[in-house]
């Protein structure tokens, strides 16, 4: 049986994951100028650190036995990182669409 403090902990897992993935994600839109280039970004080297969390937060204790390698795949790296991107995606402006403010006036006022 699953007790609270497992589904607090894949609970805790979940959030970091998606957190990281919603911003690794804006930052890969916003660095790189093409569209393809943030995808390929997102999807080859976003999973890195996803993993490193799942191995630090489940080797400390967090979380319940999954079962299989599958489900750990499936709901401790995908779903974090299709909700993160999503996220990104749809909710937040497109990296176009922000109005920053101009370095150079800022430099040239100290």
């Amino acid at each position: 049986m699953v007790s609270v403090g497992d589904i607090v902990g894949l609970l805790v897992i979940l959030g970091v994951n998606t957190s990281i993935a919603a911003l690794a994600t804006r930052f890969f839109r916003v660095r790189l100028k093409t569209d393809w280039g943030s995808a390929l970004y997102t999807v080859v080297l976003l999973p890195l650190p996803l993993v490193a969390v799942v191995l630090i937060l489940g080797g400390i204790g967090l979380g319940p036995n999954l079962g299989t390698a599958n489900a750990v795949l499936g709901l401790t790296i995908v779903l974090p990182m299709a909700i993160g991107i999503a996220f990104d995606f749809f909710w937040m402006p497109a990296p176009d669409d922000v109005d920053v403010p101009d370095r150079s006036r800022q430099q040239r006022a100290r």
